[in-house]
C-alpha cells in the first residue's frame, strides 16, 4: 500500500493550494482517508476526513469553510482544496488511510494504518 502527496508549495495568504494523495494497493472508497498536519513539536492534527461509505465528510473548525475535500474515484485519489490560506496553516500535511468509518474526530492519528511522506505547505504573510 502506498499514498503519496503531491500539491504543497509556497503561496501567499489569501492564495489556494490543492493537495493530492494518490493511492496504491487499497481502493480509497473502501476506505477513510483523512488528513492530518503536523508543525514542529506539536501533536499531528486531524484537518479532515472523508468517508465514501458513510458518505461524508468532516472538517476541523479552523479550516472549515475554506478547506474541502473530495475523492476522484477513477484516479483512486484523493484532493484537499485548500482556499483562504492563511500563515497558520503553514504546516506538514499528511493523508492517511484507515478501514471502516472516520468517526470524527474520535479516532486518533495512530488509529490510520496507512500514512503519505507528508507535503510541506507555506502560507506567507
Amino acid at each position: 500500500v502506498q499514498l503519496v502527496e503531491s500539491g504543497g508549495g509556497l503561496v501567499q495568504s489569501g492564495g489556494s493550494l490543492r493537495l493530492s494523495c494518490a493511492a496504491s494497493g487499497i481502493t480509497v472508497d473502501d476506505y477513510a482517508i483523512g488528513w492530518f498536519r503536523q508543525g514542529p513539536g506539536l501533536d499531528r492534527e486531524g484537518v479532515s476526513c472523508i468517508s465514501r461509505s458513510e458518505g461524508t465528510t468532516y472538517y476541523n473548525d479552523s479550516v472549515r469553510g475554506r478547506f474541502t475535500t473530495f475523492t476522484d474515484n477513477v484516479k483512486n485519489t484523493v484532493y484537499l482544496q485548500m482556499n483562504k490560506l492563511k500563515p497558520e496553516d503553514t504546516t506538514v500535511y499528511y493523508c492517511a488511510a484507515r478501514r471502516g468509518q472516520c468517526w470524527w474526530p474520535a479516532v486518533p492519528p495512530v488509529m490510520y494504518e496507512y500514512w503519505g511522506q507528508g507535503t510541506q505547505v507555506t502560507v506567507s504573510s
